[in-house]
């Protein structure tokens, strides 16, 4: 089977990590995929797989939120796709105007359209944060309705685009998942390196939707001492006035890390990682980290709650982040012991519900629904 996969690899955000390791999956399984993606033709490629085909598309402006093609991306892409003749396309969701063009695109040229839908939600609207991303959902939800298959992270977030007009069998839940092989708990030269006999990490954007400031106070209130130690790796338009107001001795600065061993020798190596966010998806991050075999503590936003319950993690409330790490944070600090069963803990429900291989599974079986013959003679 010939997949087309319209995504993103730059900037770096969970898109791009989601549309990375999907795209590496399959090529490993003996698919053929080609990646569509807005970039200059110049561009570098990291981590490229050496089977992988790539198809650059012009932009104007692209981030890690939003992507504005150029006025020939539409006539580029359209072309392409007929030259390429694909069994049929995936597009990752960038944020768009091309987005509300692929099914008119895909159905001229008779091609099955699945795409995965990956905007942050949270399930009340509790914050402006929440409150503009439940009106991205209602600006996406009657195009949605127009792809062959809709694939979302959770139950709660079907739920979301259901309430708003997205025909139930067009959404297919399959939750993101992790390499638990190469994500997996190891032995770390982290904390000998960063000079800490505790070690909490964050992973993420440096945005106003991950809420770290909120963590940041509460690391600072919470008194952790010299000898534990933050790390925060990521960067975003935040970075700067964040660093300049918190600029403690024991908060470290990594900005993004793009090496990836190095990524999972800080997770193998922490104490706790901790996501503060007000919006999420499902969170590849939080997931890296439970695999990681690291105690988690996240927020009920998005799935992320769903992913920690009954005793994968800590939960917090997303508009009591500092209260709540003032007690969680010495705890962890103080009691090792609760910290590795948690960690142990994060990493079974990983290996039951979260897995690469088990997401890989769900999608071969999607895409031979989706292009049976009499699905497409049908148009579903």
């Amino acid at each position: 089977m010939h997949i087309a996969w319209l995504g993103k690899k730059s900037p770096f955000c969970g898109n791009v990590t989601y549309s990375r390791e999907i795209t590496n999956a399959l090529l490993d399984r003996g698919y053929r995929v080609t990646f569509l993606h807005f970039a200059q033709p110049q561009e570098a490629e990291e981590e490229a797989h050496p089977e992988s085909a790539e198809v650059p598309l012009p932009f104007l402006f692209k981030s890690q939120i939003l992507t504005i093609p150029s006025l020939k991306s539409r006539k580029l892409l359209t072309n392409a796709l007929r030259r390429l003749k694909p069994d049929i396309v995936h597009a990752s969701l960038t944020l768009s105007p091309l987005d509300f063009r692929l099914p008119e695109i895909c159905a001229e040229l008779g091609l099955p359209l699945v795409a995965t839908f990956h905007p942050a939600f949270d399930r009340k609207v509790r914050s402006i944060t929440s409150g503009t991303q439940h009106l991205t959902y209602q600006l996406y939800a009657p195009c949605l309705a127009n792809y062959d298959r809709v694939i979302v992270f959770s139950d709660l977030q079907r739920d979301l685009l259901n309430k708003l007009g997205v025909p139930d069998d067009r959404l297919v839940v399959i939750p993101n998942g992790v390499d638990t092989q190469r994500y997996a708990p190891g032995p770390s030269a982290a904390k000998v390196e960063l000079g800490a006999e505790r070690l909490f990490v964050y992973q993420g954007r440096l945005s106003p939707e991950k809420n770290v400031e909120s963590l940041l106070k509460g690391w600072r209130q919470a008194e952790m001492g010299p000898t534990c130690q933050l790390a925060i790796m990521g960067s975003g338009p935040l970075e700067n006035s964040l660093k300049l107001f918190y600029d403690d001795d024991n908060i470290l600065w990594l900005g993004y890390v793009s090496d990836v061993q190095r990524r999972i020798d800080l997770l193998r190596g922490a104490d706790g990682f901790i996501l503060p966010s007000f919006v999420e998806g499902l969170s590849l991050s939080l997931l890296e980290a439970m695999a990681c075999g690291t105690a988690c503590v996240a927020t009920d936003a998005g799935a992320d709650g769903e992913v920690l319950a009954n005793g994968a993690g800590i939960v917090l409330d997303p508009q009591r982040v500092a209260v709540q790490l003032q007690t969680i944070l010495p705890l962890l600090r103080d009691h090792p012991e609760i910290a590795q069963l948690l960690g142990r803990k994060a990493r079974e429900r990983v290996l039951s519900r979260y897995t690469l291989s088990a997401n890989i599974s769900a999608l071969e079986r999607l895409y031979d629904t989706v292009t049976a013959p009499s699905a497409v003679a049908l148009g579903l």
